[in-house]
């Protein structure tokens, strides 16, 4: 059964952030839209509500606040550094990189603040780098939490919809799955596609793919924001570079399972040019989730410096190769062992202050407003509430008060069997001694106690150094982690108005991209790697410049 045919200004494809910007610019300009999403409405906002919320600024008041100093020259070298962009196809990715770089040293944060967004006063270090000052990382700390986390950046632009959709300017069409975007006279004009059944579940979980009918859709812009393919881990394998070593035979989905991939082949029947397919940001601090949402769910450690980080074979990871320093660079070297878990050695003292996790359901403080559990959560000893329930149910959590026991138990762990135990003690026992004096060749070790002159770092993310068989930070834990797949950094090729084009450059009239459908601007706006904090950053930016340009 066909539906009767609808039509709007603009069709947004995809209600998580990128297109619920894009929606509310449109609709801001005075255009009729309609969203469409083959989700139930429970899931709207996408995965950027799952998120922890993290941002990218340059030279913020908050950096300030926290002695940091940057800028837009110095963001540039990192961002640049860091993507390596060394393709034909880098042409418009590099157009984004510089214009979304003015966007965060310039007014991303106003036009936020404008939106009753705010920020956690304390600015992360991720992503630290450990390489030359032209190589991957941050130089400076950049990662600004949104205060109430993801759903707190999703909100405002949630509401905007709502209030159009109250006003009768914008129509919310949840469970409606595009299969086809609609070509007339070399112009996209809609698309059409599957009405899938009622499937009343909550945020995240699976739900079904019945087919009660079909719809088609009229649009005099048609705007794809439906996300990477994360949650497609045949389709993350494919597309998986040589690069990386071979792809992962067992890995968690960071993402829900509706992150699928499914509008690329879509987008590219209609003539859309997809870039950079190849390039990827999946973690290698996953955790399996004690109380999962959807099927295979992983959680990431956001973790401090302190950890010492062993291969399944109890082989310590190279220089730079530390927590939090080059996520790509050690799932490469991870990749490289043919083995897919990896292995933290740990003690107390810093798990309650360096392990943070990611994701707005973990975070009940920040993700609440609620300052006074932030307080007793983040500056009260003791791990916050969700990292003790993983210490407490956690499969992959190993807590025992020697190094002995913890040896013991990681051998009788899945895959522990594969360590040399006289060498994961040999290491311990070689960390610990490099505590006696202030001053070691551990490059570990010296980086730590550098990261403790930053007031950040200090307050609440790295542990003041000590012996991990320390009996007073005990005990001491083992934790295995695995891949845990989460965005694609490649997608539909743009120009800086968010205009698909095609293999031959030219744009595709009717047809427009954003967020991380697009490689979150151009079709690869991070090149190789991620800073961190970009991912929300450049769905915002990339939203914005769609939802205006297909209003004009």
């Amino acid at each position: 059964m066909t539906t009767t045919p609808l039509s709007a200004d603009v069709l947004v494809i995809g209600w998580g952030l990128a297109g619920l910007v894009a929606a509310s610019e449109a609709v801001a300009a005075g255009r009729r839209v309609i969203i469409v999403d083959q989700e139930p409405r429970s899931n709207l906002g996408g995965q950027a509500w799952w998120s922890f919320g993290g941002l990218f600024f340059v030279d913020s008041p908050e950096q300030r606040r926290m002695g940091i100093k940057d800028s837009l020259e110095l963001a540039r070298q990192d961002w640049f550094g860091n993507a390596g962009f060394d393709r034909d196809e880098d042409e418009w990715p590099r157009k984004w990189a510089e214009a979304y770089l003015q966007f965060a040293a310039g007014e991303k944060r106003a036009w936020l603040r404008e939106r009753g967004v705010g920020f956690f006063p304390v600015v992360g270090w991720a992503e630290r780098g450990g390489y030359g000052a032209l190589g991957p990382g941050n130089s400076v700390p950049r990662f600004h939490i949104t205060w109430g986390t993801g759903p707190g950046i999703v909100a405002p632009f949630d509401e905007a919809v709502h209030r159009a959709e109250e006003a009768g300017t914008v129509t919310i069409l949840p469970r409606h799955r595009v299969t086809e975007l609609i070509l007339s006279n070399g112009a996209i004009v809609g698309a059409r596609g599957d009405v899938l059944a009622d499937s009343p579940t909550e945020r995240g979980t699976a739900s079904s793919r019945d087919i009660v009918g079909a719809f088609e859709i009229s649009a005099g812009a048609t705007i794809v924001s439906s996300g990477g393919i994360g949650g497609n881990h045949d389709l993350v394998r494919s597309s998986w570079p040589e690069r990386l070593g071979t792809p992962p035979t067992h890995m968690l989905s960071g993402v829900p399972a509706y992150v699928d991939g499914s509008m690329q082949a879509v987008s590219q029947a209609a003539g859309a040019h997809l870039i950079n397919g190849d390039r990827m940001w999946h973690y290698v601090e996953g955790i399996q989730n004690w109380d999962p949402v959807w099927p295979t769910h992983g959680i990431r450690i956001l973790p401090g410096p302190s950890s010492l980080w062993l291969d399944a074979t109890g082989k310590r990871l190279p220089v730079p190769l530390f927590p939090g320093f080059d996520t790509l660079g050690t799932l490469e070297h991870l990749r490289e062992t043919g083995h897919d878990h990896s292995w933290f050695i740990t003690s107390r003292q810093i798990v309650e202050k360096e392990f943070a996790l990611s994701g707005s359901e973990q975070n009940p403080d920040l993700t609440g407003k609620d300052v006074r559990l932030l307080l007793k959560s983040r500056l009260a000893k003791g791990p916050t509430g969700p990292v003790q329930s993983f210490l407490d149910e956690g499969a992959d959590f190993i807590v025992e008060d020697d190094l002995d026991s913890l040896l013991a138990q990681m051998s009788s762990h899945d895959g522990g069997d594969l360590l040399d135990l006289e060498n994961v003690r040999r290491e311990v026992i070689a960390r610990d001694l490099e505590m006696e004096n202030d001053f070691t060749k551990d490059a570990q070790i010296g980086m730590l106690r550098s990261m403790r002159a930053y007031r950040g770092d200090k307050l609440i993310r790295t542990a003041a150094p000590h012996r991990l068989q320390d009996p007073s930070a005990g005990p001491m834990i083992a934790v295995k982690l695995h891949v845990l797949t989460r965005k694609s950094l490649g997608g539909i090729k743009t120009d800086l108005d968010g205009r698909a084009l095609g293999a031959d450059g030219a744009v595709i009239p009717g047809l427009f991209a954003a967020g991380e459908a697009s490689g979150f601007g151009g079709g690869g706006v991070h090149g190789y790697r991620a800073l961190e904090g970009t991912f929300l950053g450049g769905c915002l930016f990339s939203g914005r410049q769609a939802g205006r340009a297909a209003a004009r």
